[in-house]
C-alpha cells in the first residue's frame, strides 16, 4: 500500500488494522452525548421495585421475628399493667390503697 494522499479518495489512513494518519485530520467535528445523559432515569422505577423486593425477601427473617417478639412482650406488659391497676387486679394481688 502507499501512504501518500490520493486526490480522488482523500487522505490515506493506513493499512488494515493500522488506522492512523501521519498528519492529524482537520475540519472533522463530532459531538456525542454520554449514555448516562440520554435517559438518566432509564429503568430506575423497575430496578427500585424489584431491588426493594429482593432486599426485603432476604432480610425479613432477620428483622421480623425480633419485632414480633417485642410487640408480643409489650402487648402482654400493657395488658398486665391495666389488669393490675384495675379493681379485680388489686383484689387478686391483695393490695389496697
Amino acid at each position: 500500500m502507499h501512504s501518500h494522499a490520493e486526490p480522488k479518495n482523500g487522505i490515506y489512513l493506513g493499512g488494515w488494522g493500522d488506522l492512523g494518519c501521519p498528519t492529524p485530520q482537520r475540519g472533522i467535528v463530532t459531538y456525542a452525548l454520554a449514555p448516562n445523559r440520554q435517559r438518566p432515569l432509564a429503568g430506575a422505577l423497575h430496578a427500585a421495585i424489584f431491588n426493594t423486593w429482593r432486599r426485603f425477601r432476604h432480610q425479613v427473617l432477620y428483622v421480623a421475628p425480633p419485632f414480633i417478639v417485642a410487640y408480643a412482650a409489650m402487648n402482654w406488659a400493657i395488658e398486665r399493667n391495666e389488669y393490675l391497676n384495675s379493681k379485680p387486679g388489686r383484689l387478686a394481688e391483695g393490695t389496697e390503697e
